[in-house]
């Protein structure tokens, strides 16, 4: 990550292997629209964390932000922004908030409006 004069990242000079590890996989299954929020352990600062961290905890210690605007924000595949939260979730550094369940039917045709319900469900919650 390269980060420019404030804490926003203006770009990425490190593939995004190298920023998870190598790892593809999540220790936690994050859906798109959760909500996330910096942890009173996170903000204090006191873990060991690479600069993708730092800049994680800073953007969600402002306000709820999604594993989707995360993403964004920080301009790296939502892959690996999942597997950078999912680790700081693991260690306590972020919450994380899953949107409930609207509908257990998972038939073809509902797939779709079930995901478009649960942002419009996170969205009225803030």
């Amino acid at each position: 990550m390269v980060f420019g004069g404030g804490e926003e990242p203006t770009g990425s000079l490190v593939r995004p292997y190298a920023v998870t590890r190598g790892r593809t996989r999540p220790q936690l299954e994050i859906a798109l629209e959760a909500l996330i929020e910096t942890t009173m352990r996170g903000r204090s600062g006191e873990f060991l964390g690479g600069r993708e961290q730092q800049a994680i905890a800073h953007l969600c210690g402002g306000g709820l932000q999604s594993l989707a605007e995360i993403a964004a924000r920080m301009e790296v595949p939502i892959g690996v922004a999942r597997v950078l939260v999912a680790d700081m979730a693991a260690n306590g550094l972020l919450a994380v908030h899953e949107p409930t369940a609207i509908s257990d039917d998972t038939s073809d045709d509902t797939v779709g409006t079930d995901l478009l319900e649960r942002v419009l469900s996170g969205l009225r919650r803030l």
